[in-house]
């Protein structure tokens, strides 16, 4: 029996169908992946099936366990049973998590408030998923990855019959995932239905029993997981095979170091010691990946070397065999840094100004005349830079918040490249974006590699690490712990020193 069928549902916005005749259809207790690009229409069928987007607004039925549904609000859906949780967490961070479970429940809205009886109902839900913390504690004091769980707890306590998860691990560290994945697999078990939405297709196929794959808002195929590979996937979602998901081309590797960071530690204004004695070298051209699992120091060693973080620094940073005192962004710049920060809605965009000038932010000296900015100017370098990265956009004065995510990085990577930079520092360069745009800026990676740019990645995807860089270097609790080339690298290497275990072989590196 199906506990949900949308059959030809139909949405436009002015100018644009978003979904075309989309069928999709999840069985009652299974756990049901929705894949395809960003783009392809699944968070607008989500906005539909959760009542974002109101009957009438769309074209289409909607069956919940065989009764046709026609949600006209949030709540009308919420109570048929379904329950969505966004990748930005929809909590209260002052509030309690009692609180946060119940803030639109009944036993809020007494006249008197029975706190013991409500802290008592959050200790039963909060044991139902196994997450055993003080329903009075505040949610902002909670980790990102109990953050989660109080989410999915909270839609428990609206007696949620389908679950609809959209990107939930991309925040989250290793153990936080294996947690959640096992909470999901104990609901499919009690007869909830889950649908999961993620560009991580590894989950997918670990956790899903099936997948449906939408693209450029029509519904391309729904398949058992067993009969899927993340290659068939990956053919499916962006219309077209991918030879491989990790489109490393070799390049000339420099003799000369661009960078190069000699015994170096960093202790942060608190006193505590982030970095300690860190020595690596960077070659023009070379692509160097970073890896270690969460909180082993990879971010804050370079944005403390890109004069991003305040605190005391010790050892030499030289770059082009010069040594340099970096005591701000500005410093870095200047020497020909870049910093792709992880963050890239926080730090690297301001989404409500325009493509073009957030493409100059950071060379503004370049599209000045006589100290006042020159709009065509700014235009014309503005588009030479995202004509390179092949920019998808109605045009360059669209807001950069109406963008999908890897459309986003790729302006993030034109506001940099407008510096001519001799060290690209990636920071979890493809972090919620679709396979295909992902395809992209790796070949970007290349291509800037072959011009002789010292690339630095920084991920917290082995796969993506091992299949992009030229030389592995693992960190583990501020320290490096590893260093290997391509062709020696493993996954049971790196995790061996991600772990702070020491490498069998002595460290290799180029040359």
């Amino acid at each position: 029996m199906f506990a949900l069928e949308m059959k030809g549902i139909t949405k436009e916005f002015p100018g644009v169908r978003a979904l075309d005749n989309v069928t999709f259809s999840v069985k009652k207790g299974e756990i049901h992946a929705l894949c395809g690009e960003n783009g392809a229409g699944k968070s607008t069928l989500m906005k539909i099936l959760s009542g974002v987007y109101p009957h009438n607004s769309f074209s289409g039925q909607i069956y919940i366990n065989g009764k046709e549904a026609e949600f006209k609000s949030i709540k009308e859906s919420q109570e048929a049973g379904v329950g969505i949780i966004y990748q930005e967490l929809a909590l209260v961070e002052e509030m309690s998590v009692a609180e946060n479970l119940f803030l639109s429940h009944d036993l809020m809205r007494q006249k008197i408030v029975n706190w013991n009886k409500i802290y008592s109902e959050a200790k039963k839900k909060l044991a139902e998923i196994g997450l055993n913390i003080d329903p009075q504690v505040k949610v902002g004091d909670l980790t990102v990855g109990k953050q989660q769980l109080v989410e999915i707890a909270k839609a428990l306590t609206k007696k949620t019959e389908i679950l609809i998860l959209d990107e939930p691990t991309a925040a989250l560290t290793e153990s936080d995932v294996k947690v959640l994945i096992n909470l999901l697999n104990d609901l499919r078990d009690q007869g909830v239905t889950c649908i999961y939405i993620s560009h991580k297709l590894g989950e997918v196929l670990e956790l899903a029993d099936t997948v449906t794959i939408l693209r450029n808002g029509k519904t391309i195929s729904t398949e058992l997981i067993k009969d899927m590979t993340e290659q068939k996937i990956v053919s499916k979602m962006v219309g077209r095979d991918l030879t491989e998901l990790f489109p490393y081309e070799p390049h000339g590797i420099g003799r000369e170091n661009v960078l190069e960071v000699r015994d170096y530690s960093f202790t942060d204004e608190s006193g505590k010691k982030l970095i300690s004695d860190v020595s690596f070298r960077l070659r023009r051209g070379e692509i160097l990946g970073f890896s270690g699992l969460m909180g082993a120091g990879r971010s804050e060693l370079f944005v403390s070397l890109f004069g991003g973080l305040k605190g005391k620094k010790k050892g030499s940073v030289l770059i082009e065999g010069t040594k340099k005192n970096i005591t701000q962004p500005s410093n870095a710049i200047k020497h020909g840094m870049a910093y792709v920060s992880e963050d890239r809605k926080r730090y690297g965009l301001v989404l409500g100004m325009e493509i073009t000038k957030n493409t100059t932010l950071a060379a503004l000296n370049k599209v000045m005349k006589f100290k006042v900015i020159d709009a065509a100017l700014e235009v014309k370098n503005a588009t030479m830079v995202t004509d390179k990265m092949k920019l998808k956009a109605p045009n360059l004065e669209a807001k950069v918040g109406q963008l999908s995510g890897g459309n986003q990085q790729k302006v993030v990577l034109s506001k940099w490249l407008m510096n001519n930079p001799k060290i690209l520092i990636l920071d979890e360069p493809t972090r919620g974006i679709d396979v295909g745009a992902k395809y992209e800026i790796y070949k970007i990676i290349n291509e800037l590699a072959k011009e002789g740019v010292g690339i630095v990645i920084i991920s917290s995807e082995l796969p993506e690490v091992m299949g992009m860089s030229d030389r592995i270097i693992v960190m583990s609790e501020g320290k490096i712990t590893g260093e290997f080339l391509r062709a020696d690298a493993t996954q049971e290497k790196i995790m061996t020193c991600a772990t702070g275990g020491k490498q069998n072989e002595q460290s290799t590196s180029i040359g």
